[in-house]
């Protein structure tokens, strides 16, 4: 079964587009992970969030895909560069 992925990030102002170069990053390395089907960065029409996107081909594709980036040297780290917590959501078709 397939698996969707949505994280919406909220950078500060001062840090938004290196937090869009985060987010490329870590969408570059997703679509090069076995059962990535596919990985994508957006931006809000109101430029105030960053969105990532993917779709994977089960659960476990999912997971060793971010450990995949996170060894890759993908910075998932929450700091003081976004000032609101990020959601993170993940999909499952009905």
């Amino acid at each position: 079964m397939t698996v969707g992925f949505v994280g919406i990030h909220y950078p500060q102002a001062t840090h938004f587009e290196d937090f869009i170069d985060r987010v490329q990053q870590a969408v570059e390395v997703l679509r090069t992970a076995p059962g990535c089907l596919s990985a994508a960065c957006w931006v809000t029409a109101e430029w105030d969030a960053v969105v990532s996107t993917a779709q994977f081909t089960s659960d476990e594709a999912l997971a060793a895909s971010f450990a995949a980036a996170g060894e890759a040297g993908v910075d998932f780290a929450y700091d003081g560069r976004e000032r609101a917590p990020r959601q993170v959501l993940t999909l499952r078709p009905r």
